[in-house]
């Protein structure tokens, strides 16, 4: 299972759901991993149980800061992510 981290405040999502969306192709799914101009989306397959939400999704990201095998660290307009896989 994915977790997806904001660096700040330490915010973020977790689930086997793990998109890259394309604002530029009206929000396709294009990937699977933190990909430079789209945005990432980790979250549940079906709908929470326990949670009033389901996902989260960062603004497009702009820059991929590290990568390893455990995890992605990347840049938006807004904020620092970690993605661990």
């Amino acid at each position: 299972m994915a977790t997806l981290t904001r660096d700040r405040d330490g915010e973020g999502y977790y689930g086997s759901r793990v998109e890259a969306h394309d604002p530029k192709k009206g929000m396709k799914i294009v990937g699977h991993k933190p990909i430079v101009g789209c945005c990432l989306l980790v979250g549940t397959v079906g709908a929470g149980m326990f949670t009033s939400r389901d996902w989260w999704m960062t603004t497009p990201i702009e820059e991929i800061l590290s990568e390893s095998d455990e995890e992605i660290r990347f840049r938006t307009k807004n904020s620092t992510y970690t993605l661990r896989k």
